[in-house]
């Protein structure tokens, strides 16, 4: 899952950053597009408004006579070398005026008319086609009222309309922004959330958990095909999983019975070295079908609530493998903190599992020493013994089916798996310290 985390994008962060700027865009667009309309019922000569009001308030001034006049400032100069058909009436609030260039015959009449008007955008006229605008601006001769055309074909009309609408587009991105960027990011995670139960209850399914499967209620329907399409991969391994574990153990069945021949036809041989490797050999065969046979049952073991007393199961299993364990030069010895201690679970696979690490002590135990079974009043059963341990490298792979620390051992290396597989199923843990004076295998139910 961390190797996941690192590799693949995440679905989550794609969809907010990409949604918001789909947001961010629009947003834009509605903006522009409110300007390109505007420029259709404003007059054409707003691209240049204000650059020639601007360039007139720099110009006016008054005379010595305290007159409006407008200076042929550089500014000025340059607007009319760019502008040649550029004419304008500039009236004071006295109703003095100035003019300049072929101002329109139908528009002459109102210069001495100019200062009634604050603003004003006149068009339309059946008498002239020409477009001409009206704009009062503050200058150094006072407030004077500007009269002006000729420039309608000049300049980028949405342009200049941006210019002067930005503190309402600004002020509206300002508080637009935090709000798409917080609001989007958790209206993805509040969808994607349902699809993210589902991912932690799929990695939680086990081996061992028959018929576990992913529900579909509530997830997006452009993600159920995919949780449906994994119910089903599960259907299938399950079903290829329990036609393994029934060859497994009709393999392990049929075995006993030319097992069973070859070591009565091997009682029958006369004593000898040969026979008594020849039985050794037997009985391996026979104890591996016996393991294997134990490892897919317990797969198989689905009665867990069985009240069990794991005093009385220990007791009677160091009972059980004590002349096992003293023929092959151990001592053994039971102790428990408590008279009796009840679980729940499954006595006959709780009894293999404590027989297993018996049996595996017995085994590799060094012939020699004491094997010590304890229960203690948490549920911690321990099985010691006094051998030379176990490597580091191999203590947790002894757990492992088949593995064995060593190769030629007796055992099939299915012991401590099987265990490992019981305490499993019963909700517990499995763990195991080593050294040169022994290891000590703990189960905790």
């Amino acid at each position: 899952m961390r190797v996941a985390d690192r590799t693949n994008p995440s679905l989550w962060w794609r969809l907010s950053w990409q949604l918001s700027l789909v947001i961010v865009a629009v947003v834009v667009s509605v903006i522009v597009g409110l300007c390109i309309w505007a420029t259709t019922i404003m007059s054409p000569n707003i691209a240049m408004e204000g650059k020639v009001v601007s360039v007139i308030a720099g110009a006016a001034a008054k005379d010595s006579q305290g007159r409006l006049e407008i200076r042929d400032t550089p500014g000025l100069a340059s607007l009319k070398e760019q502008n040649s058909g550029l004419w304008y009436i500039a009236s004071a609030m006295d109703g003095a005026f100035v003019s300049y260039g072929p101002v329109p015959p139908v528009y002459v009449p109102l210069a001495p008319l100019v200062t009634l008007f604050d603003e004003a955008d006149l068009r339309g006229s059946p008498a002239t086609a020409e477009i001409a605008t009206i704009e009062n601006v503050e200058t150094a001769a006072g407030e004077v009222r500007v009269l002006f055309g000729g420039v309608a074909d000049k300049g980028w009309p949405v342009l200049a309309l941006l210019a002067r609408s930005y503190p309402i587009y600004i002020s509206l991105i300002a508080l637009a922004l935090p709000a798409i960027f917080l609001a989007v990011p958790r209206i993805v995670r509040r969808g994607l959330a349902r699809v993210s139960d589902v991912a932690q209850k799929a990695s939680e399914i086990e081996p061992r958990r028959p018929e576990a499967r992913l529900s579909v209620e509530g997830i997006p329907k452009e993600v159920a095909p995919l949780v449906i399409a994994f119910n089903g991969t599960l259907g299938r391994l399950e079903n290829e999983f329990r036609k393994r574990q029934r060859f497994l153990i009709d393999a392990a069945h049929e075995l006993r019975t030319p097992i069973a021949i070859m070591q009565t036809r091997i009682d029958g041989m006369p004593e000898g070295q040969e026979r008594r490797r020849l039985l050794d050999d037997v009985a391996r065969l026979a104890e591996t079908a016996e393991q294997l046979l134990d490892f897919e049952r317990n797969d198989q073991a689905t009665d867990l609530d069985e009240k069990v007393d794991l005093v009385e199961i220990a007791r009677a299993t160091v009972a059980d493998l004590a002349p096992l364990a003293i023929a092959a030069g151990y001592r053994i010895s039971f102790e428990s903190d408590v008279e009796r201690l009840e679980r729940k679970g499954n006595r006959s696979a709780l009894q293999r599992a404590i027989t297993n690490l018996v049996r595996n002590a017995v085994d590799h135990g060094g012939n020699r020493g004491m094997i010590t079974v304890s229960v203690s009043a948490g549920g911690r059963i321990e099985v010691a013994d006094e051998g030379p341990g176990i490597p580091a490298g191999d203590r947790e792979l002894v757990f492992e089916p088949f593995y064995r620390v060593t190769p030629m051992s007796r055992g099939a290396g299915l012991g401590l798996s099987l265990v490992k597989q019981i305490v499993a199923n019963h909700k517990g843990q499995v763990s195991i310290e080593s050294s040169p004076a022994g290891t000590q295998v703990a189960i905790q139910l």
